[in-house]
């Protein structure tokens, strides 16, 4: 089996079915395309370091869409540290309702970024050159977000304290983590944010059975940020 095939996406439209997602074929097309891209642009810039095509297909795709069952149509979704695409590009395929921006610090990693959503014609899709810390100093991201998420960047501490600017009135924070332990749990509720609320969502990757978490913060209130 290689990358982008058919067979390819037939793996993941099957492993990803008893999460209750469904992929059809244009998006599985689309997930293919994304991948065959990652892999070819990978030969000059660091995108992965994950290559056989079922690793791929299961850590890279599917894991990026698990999340979905918690993202409502019509949101505005950041993704932070976006790097080859994840989770944005694979959510931004399944939900063409969803707003999504994803940024990164890497201008290599944002040109294949901005190549694979102009090639795809994501037109809820967009991707810019940029730290979460820099759009909290634009009044025009201030508490714009419904959904921000990440995907193993930092602690989640760190997390909820860079993105409670951006993040709308009850809106929702989605970390995508391996093992996630008590002490990073105390951690955000050590902020002393007042009715946070932390819920974890623990699964198996197929095939590999690597444990996963969904950490989903709700965040009931944010810091706001004056309009002009």
């Amino acid at each position: 089996m290689k990358t982008g095939t058919p067979e390819w996406i037939e793996l993941i439209q099957k492993e990803i079915k008893p999460f209750g997602i469904v992929i059809n074929k244009d998006q599985g097309s689309s997930l293919a395309f994304h991948a065959r891209e990652l892999l070819e642009w990978n030969k000059k810039f660091n995108l992965t370091a994950i290559k056989d095509p079922a690793e791929v297909a299961v850590k890279h795709f599917l894991d990026s869409l698990i999340p979905a069952s918690f993202i409502l149509p019509d949101s505005h979704l950041l993704d932070i540290g976006s790097g080859g695409g994840f989770p944005g590009i694979p959510l931004a395929i399944l939900i063409p309702s969803l707003q999504t921006l994803l940024i990164d610090s890497v201008r290599k990693k944002v040109s294949f970024l901005q190549y694979v959503i102009r090639s795809l014609n994501l037109k809820n899709a967009e991707a810019i050159h940029a730290r979460a810390e820099e759009l909290v100093q634009n009044v025009e991201f201030a508490n714009f977000f419904d959904i921000i998420i990440c995907r193993a960047l930092t602690a989640l501490d760190r997390f909820v304290l860079m993105s409670q600017p951006l993040l709308k009135e009850n809106g929702i924070l989605i970390a995508l983590k391996g093992k996630i332990n008590q002490e990073e749990i105390n951690d955000v509720y050590n902020l002393g944010i007042k009715g946070i609320n932390i819920e974890i969502i623990k699964y198996q990757l197929p095939l590999y059975k690597a444990e996963r978490a969904v950490v989903k913060i709700t965040m009931p209130s944010s810091l706001i940020h004056p309009k002009p």
